[in-house]
């Protein structure tokens, strides 16, 4: 493996070499404080929303071996002068015996050895406490003494993200950096923008006396800033020049002398990056973090944290790959992104006001339920609060202010001003919800629909139920031509863009799905009369569906504002789409025969063997009238690539047809674990989704971007704990109907469910890949598939055989 390997037991990925094709980063703290920490050190660190409280400076688009963020400077003094290096690799770049990158559950530790010195570097932010801390501890290997000293460092940015790219002359201004000397030589550094000095302040600290400091880029890098973070000139002299920067780029960079350190002795520093609005009553909380025992104590509850969360699903399989991701990277990727959404990555640099969309949360929080039910509710009931009175839904909000926005919508005025699909997610993420926990009482809980009146008041509050049948409503009321609702701005590809008076078939597929999801609350709840309503909608929309969209060998895709299809062979470019097809499955809308052939088109026509594509062939130009997708080549993002957010629905789709072998196949193909013995190809972390990988029309065929923040995550783990495992939450237990590769010999897993924890051993004598013969609960044989909801803190030992 050139570039790491997976550590399970320690659910780590191990990142051995630095220069990896493109940096690969890991999660620390969350949306109230955190941001991400890259394979060199580098950071990226916020308070609340990224684009209106950022703290530190990282800028992508420059070279990986510059400087970013943050890093540490180690300076061994030698007779004549110094030995300056970073043992982070970036920015100096010197040769290492030893790197290593351990990407943790909400930590990365860095560990490295160069020039006999050995440093290892522990980073995460505390669970429930808003500061990074690194654990720093140095190593002399050598067989003599040496005298170091150590420089942690840290470049601001503005906290008006945007503002420190568009407005050198007003942010340079008003930055500013003012040191507070405490007892036995320790120093806090706080920086601030003038204008929030008194409520919000950057600190930047350690647990050892710091005997000078630098907080002015141009005065740290030397030679008027043409000094460079490789060498900067400063650390040629013996202490830093402890500069209270008035104004320009702010830094900060603290001057630890260890002294001498002995033959295979280490010493210890621990550093802290925060933001206050009252130094003297965070102080107390700092030195609380000064002390190594508390250290030690918040990440022993970090990791416990972790543990916890990811024991509520646990599966051994016979195939270890798919073992490690289950188990350990695709949860923690669900939480991850369920926190930071499509907030802030290397790729969504959080810069303007997008917040978080209404679509990618609605399915994110999917993923999170099994796990983090209650997190999960209370992001739904902020996704209800932007939910509009006709039931239409605003396209992306910021979750602290709850102010929200129609999206890219609003840039044409000829289209829309919704997207056809936001509101019935909603649908779906919360009868998930109701089925993981069986909280009926949430359906009658009261949440305002987000129009205000001109005091900003809310118009009209409704029962989460009366939010979701307003939902349904209003696909049903806005119909096209063919009796298919309305696209909108856009549906799910939000790149599709076509003029008003389009239709969508995946629209239509969604609303068959939210329908049937209406259905099983309506039943469960007794409520006679809308039961009967939802069947006859579900009814008449598989009627037209079935007349209007079936294309001879797959379903089409659209209707545009004339009736014309795309989405057929009648079309040049963009002949199939995999959703159309995934989804008539899904929605039960497709028989049995339209579902083997309209599967077998997305294989024979958009598999490959790094992922099925989205669509196929490429638009080969830009084409207004279509939208976004055209402005991408053959095989890039929605152009025909892989957009790995929609195989897992065909992995659904075909264990609804119960075809384990195929829909295995496509989870193995995207499996980021399978990629890191060709990272050379793919590029992005083995150790998360990304969201597309480049198609077999482009000449880049292979290649991952966008990794992290995904709807893959939450999407492939449904798609494997529900439907491929088969453990499917209920209102009246968990069903178990595993479709497995017919290979397998059966499995194990433990699942906790409402308040019990059930052991589950799956057995498949006859290599099968569905269909279950005996299940017994505790010894006892039960009649049905579904085991019942006990509810009493208890293991419960499940045995099933299939047959």
């Amino acid at each position: 493996m050139q570039y790491g390997y997976f550590d399970d037991e320690k659910c780590e990925y191990i990142i051995t070499n630095p220069k990896v094709p493109v940096k690969w980063i890991n999660y620390i703290g969350g949306l109230d404080f955190g941001g991400f920490i890259d394979n060199t050190g580098g950071s990226l660190i916020c308070k609340g929303d990224p684009a209106e409280n950022r703290i530190v400076k990282y800028i992508p688009q420059l070279p990986d071996s510059e400087f970013k963020g943050e890093t540490l400077y180690i300076r061994l003094k030698k007779e004549n002068g110094y030995t300056v290096f970073s043992p982070f690799f970036v920015p100096t770049l010197d040769k290492y015996d030893l790197y290593e990158c351990h990407v943790g559950l909400g930590y990365t530790k860095i560990v490295s050895e160069f020039y006999g010195i050995r440093t290892e570097a522990t980073i995460f932010v505390p669970y429930n406490s808003q500061r990074v801390l690194r654990d720093i501890r140095i190593k002399n290997l050598r067989d003599t003494r040496i005298e170091l000293d150590v420089i942690p460092v840290v470049e601001y940015t503005h906290f008006e993200a945007i503002k420190q790219f568009n407005n050198n002359d007003w942010v340079p201004q008003t930055m500013q950096s003012k040191a507070v000397d405490e007892a036995n030589g320790l120093k806090t550094v706080l920086q601030y923008a003038f204008m929030k000095k008194a409520i919000a302040m950057n600190y930047f600290t350690s647990n050892y006396p710091v005997s000078s400091f630098e907080t002015d880029r141009k005065r740290f890098l030397g030679d008027n800033g043409y000094g460079t973070w490789m060498s900067p000139l400063s650390l040629n002299n013996t202490e830093l020049s402890s500069y209270e920067a008035k104004r320009g780029d702010n830094m900060v960079a603290l001057m630890h002398h260890l002294g001498a350190i002995e033959s295979q002795q280490e010493k210890r520093l621990i550093t802290q990056l925060g933001q206050c609005s009252s130094f003297p009553v965070e102080k107390k909380l700092i030195d609380e973090f000064r002390k190594e025992s508390n250290v030690e104590k918040a990440f022993q509850e970090l990791k416990d944290f972790w543990r916890e969360h990811l024991s509520k699903f646990q599966v051994i399989t016979p195939d270890k790959n798919f073992n490690s991701m289950v188990n350990i990277h695709n949860p923690r990727q669900c939480y991850i992104t369920k926190n930071w959404s499509r907030y802030l990555s290397l790729y969504q640099m959080g810069l303007g006001a997008r917040g978080i969309g209404f679509r990618d949360t609605s399915q994110d929080v999917m993923g999170i339920l099994s796990n983090k039910p209650e997190e999960g509710r209370e992001l739904i009931e902020k996704l209800l609060c932007v939910q509009k009175i006709d039931g239409s839904a605003m396209h992306q909000f910021n979750p602290v202010s709850m102010i929200a926005n129609e999206g890219d919508s609003r840039e044409k005025e000829d289209r829309p001003n919704y997207y056809g699909d936001d509101h019935l997610w909603l649908i779906l993420a919360v009868s998930a919800y109701l089925k993981e926990t069986g909280n009926i009482d949430f359906l009658y809980k009261d949440i305002p629909y987000y129009d205000k009146d001109k005091y900003e008041r809310p118009i009209q509050t409704g029962t989460v139920l009366e939010h979701l049948q307003r939902a349904i409503e209003f696909t049903k009321n806005n119909t096209g031509q063919h009796g298919l609702p309305l696209l909108g701005f856009a549906d799910w590809n939000d790149t599709i863009n076509l003029p008003t008076g389009a239709e969508s078939v995946f629209i239509a597929n969604q609303y068959g799905c939210a329908l049937l999801e209406m259905i099983d609350i309506m039943e469960y709840i007794s409520n006679q009369e809308m039961l009967k309503r939802y069947r006859a909608y579900y009814e008449s929309m598989k009627a037209i569906v079935n007349e209007n969209c079936w294309d001879g060998e797959w379903y089409i895709r659209y209707f545009d504002e004339k009736g014309t299809p795309l989405g057929s062979k009648v079309n040049k470019e963009g002949q199939i789409f995999t959703n159309a097809q995934s989804w008539s499955v899904l929605s039960g809308f497709a028989g049995k025969e339209r579902a083997g052939k309209a599967l077998a088109s997305v294989n024979k026509i958009l598999n490959t063997t790094n992922g099925i594509k989205l669509s196929y062939p490429g638009f080969n130009g830009y084409d207004p009238v279509i939208g976004g997708a055209t402005t991408y080549p053959p095989g890039a993002k929605e152009n025909g690539g892989i957009f790995l957010h929609s195989n897992p629905w065909v992995m659904i789709a075909e264990t609804i047809i119960g075809n384990g072998d195929r829909a295995f196949e496509y989870y193995n193909q995207i499996n980021p674990i399978a990629k890191n013995d060709k990272i050379d190809e793919f590029e992005c972390e083995p150790y998360v989704y990304p969201q597309n990988i480049l198609g077999d029309e482009h000449p880049q065929f292979g290649l991952g971007r966008n990794s992290w923040l995904s709807g893959t995550s939450s999407w492939t783990y449904q798609a494997v704990t529900k439907y491929i495992l088969g453990v499917m939450p209920t209102f009246n237990g968990l069903k178990l109907n595993p479709c497995i590769p017919k290979a397998w010999s059966g499995f194990e897993m433990v699942r906790r469910f409402r308040n019990a924890t059930y052991n589950i051993e799956v057995k498949n004598p006859h290599h099968v890949s569905k269909g279950v013969k005996l299940i017994t609960v505790d010894g006892n044989k039960i009649e049905n598939c579904t085991i019942p909801i006990f509810n009493d803190n208890k293991v419960h030992t499940i045995a099933v055989i299939m047959g």
